[in-house]
């Protein structure tokens, strides 16, 4: 059974980093493009970042030069590390499984396994 459980958001000051990890099962990360997806409240999915069967990174502009994403083979985990965080940088955060479903990377329905998600609240 596939299956990702995201874990490490938490309520922080802007400026400050977090981090957070997406543990999997059921499949093996090296064998398909792995993205982080986040949703704030009110608002439409987006599209945060992705990393390649390759290990190329892809990021969105909002979080270019913040975040960097990167993987753990041998713990089958997926990681997104923030700095320099921001209020707008509040939401959800999910890791999913690309499927390219769909070419649009903020439709949700492009990926065939996601996760239940992280909450983030960058506030001061």
């Amino acid at each position: 059974e596939v299956q990702l459980v995201e874990s490490g958001g938490d309520t922080v000051q802007p400026g400050k980093s977090l981090t957070l990890s997406c543990a999997t099962s059921g499949f093996s990360i090296s064998s398909y493009d792995m993205t982080w997806l986040r949703q704030a409240p009110g608002k439409a999915p987006e599209w945060v970042a992705t990393i390649s069967v390759g290990g190329t990174t892809y990021y969105a502009d909002s979080v270019v030069g913040r975040f960097t994403i990167s993987r753990d083979l041998a713990k089958r985990t997926l990681v997104l590390q923030m700095n320099r965080l921001r209020p707008e940088d509040t939401a959800l955060y999910s890791c999913a499984r690309d499927a390219y479903n769909f070419s649009d990377r903020n439709n949700l329905r492009r990926y065939d396994y996601r996760g239940k998600g992280t909450q983030v609240t960058v506030s001061s």
